[in-house]
């Protein structure tokens, strides 16, 4: 077994790869909560709802592309201390795999969704209550929570390094 990696550039890298999950974890409770609000909302929407919805890609969510970057970075770093073949990283990488696939296979066109539903072809904002809003803002914050579950998940795994 090698020694745990020090020096500086190997810190710089773990605090990009803990800022993306930082990243991740804030992103993925603002969609939650923003949907969860959403769904309680009466009419006229809060500007609050208004501006998080607005159309666009959710870039601050795309940090979560960041962990495994970093997290490569940090094994070839590593002088032989971390190797991909770790069993702890295997599973990281299984997690952040299924984080990835539930973010933009359910979560992030949910939130697409809910953009293109609350405006109505008048440009004029359809109603919280509307079904077409409600149903993409309530799967928008299930996959929110499945991602919130997998990051956690992901988080244990890389500080028990079981």
């Amino acid at each position: 077994m090698h020694q745990q990696p020090q020096g500086a550039a190997f810190d710089v890298v773990l605090l990009l790869h803990v800022g993306c999950v930082v990243a991740g974890f804030a992103t993925t409770v603002t969609a939650a909560t923003t949907a969860d609000r959403l769904l309680g909302a009466g009419s006229p929407l809060p500007e609050a709802l208004r501006r998080y919805f607005r159309p666009g890609v959710n870039w601050a969510g795309r940090a979560v592309y960041g962990i495994p970057v970093f997290g490569f970075a940090l094994v070839a770093m590593s002088q032989g201390a971390y190797a991909v073949t770790d069993g702890w990283i295997l599973a990281g990488l299984v997690l952040f795999v299924a984080l990835a696939l539930v973010a933009e296979v359910v979560l992030w066109p949910a939130e697409r969704r809910v953009q293109a539903a609350l405006v109505s072809r008048a440009g004029d904002l359809r109603p919280p209550s509307d079904p077409v809003v409600a149903a993409a803002a309530t799967t928008m914050a299930r996959a929110a929570s499945v991602a919130l579950v997998l990051l956690i998940a992901g988080t244990v795994v890389m500080i028990a390094q079981p």
